[in-house]
């Protein structure tokens, strides 16, 4: 018994000692992420990468701050898409997948089949962008980044699978007295599927966020630019001017190798995942649960 006690212990010991080693190499990176951001380019050269700069300098955040009007427009772009599309994108995957999950539903087996079709064949990028163009009339405009993927069928299986584990008889009691369905979905539905509605709210929210290239295709007003696409912008803007510096007057040469290439390069990350590692642990502890169950196919 006792023997059986410190085999025990020590697989414990050893379970908890990789968990804290696989934490460090999460955490770690992005540590040494933000102390080369906060260096010279100089002082990474002389002195390698490390945990703690040796001198702070801000001036690769300068440089990607040189038109903060710019880059704070291009947050609100971001954040408006993010907020809207999520809450849209969850509300209508919850309303699509509830009758999918109900027995009672006639037609969920013909529902399913076109839902799941898509995930299998798709119309391609040019019927798309003539659909999105020509007939719906969404390019150069907010919404075009957040209309066209409200709907993912991943997620709205795992909504179902979800759905379905709650036990019918609640659904049938409600009715009993007296509920309809939408009192059924709203108030006792809903509120049951937090963690699987938490969790396509963040998986949603993290594509809307890193979404660059929808603006690259569709919108040509520099006020409707996202984040990462002026992030983008500007990691090519500093790649040209490496690649190009024969063509660069001599006037400007000095101003181009001031420019702390590498730290710009961290700075950028840091800018454009720091507010979602913030938002993050908030739905840590319905993420896992939600991923789990809804996973599961049934």
């Amino acid at each position: 018994m006792i023997e059986n006690k410190k085999s025990s212990r020590i697989s414990l010991s050893f379970i908890h000692l990789f968990f804290i080693l696989f934490s460090l190499a999460c955490v770690v990176p992005f540590l040494l992420l933000i102390s080369i951001s906060l260096s010279s380019d100089l002082n990474i050269i002389k002195y390698g990468y490390s945990l703690i700069p040796k001198v702070i300098d801000l001036t690769a955040y300068k440089y990607v701050f040189t038109n903060p009007a710019v880059v704070v427009n291009a947050y609100g772009v971001t954040i408006f898409v993010t907020a809207v599309g999520t809450v849209l994108s969850t509300f209508i995957i919850a309303l699509f997948a509830y009758p999918l999950s109900r027995s009672s539903f006639k037609y969920k087996n013909i529902f399913m089949f076109f839902t799941f079709f898509t995930m299998l064949f798709n119309g391609g990028l040019v019927p798309s962008y003539i659909l999105l163009t020509k007939y719906l009339h969404l390019n150069d405009t907010i919404w075009i980044m957040i209309i066209p993927g409200l709907v993912n069928v991943w997620f709205v299986i795992m909504v179902r699978t979800f759905f379905k584990q709650i036990p019918e008889a609640i659904c049938e009691s409600a009715k009993i007295d007296g509920a309809s369905e939408f009192t059924i979905f709203f108030k006792l539905i809903l509120p049951l599927s937090k963690p699987v509605l938490a969790t396509i709210a963040l998986m949603g929210a993290l594509g809307r966020w890193n979404d660059w290239y929808t603006a690259m295709l569709f919108i040509d007003n520099e006020k409707l630019y996202p984040i990462q696409y002026v992030l983008q912008k500007i990691m090519l803007e500093l790649q040209f001017l490496q690649n190009n510096m024969d063509k660069i007057p001599i006037e400007m040469i000095e101003k181009v190798n001031d420019i702390p290439t590498e730290s710009v390069r961290m700075a950028l990350c840091i800018v454009a995942a720091g507010p979602m590692i913030c938002i993050f642990p908030f739905f840590q502890k319905y993420f896992v649960k939600g991923m789990t169950v809804g996973a599961i196919k049934g």
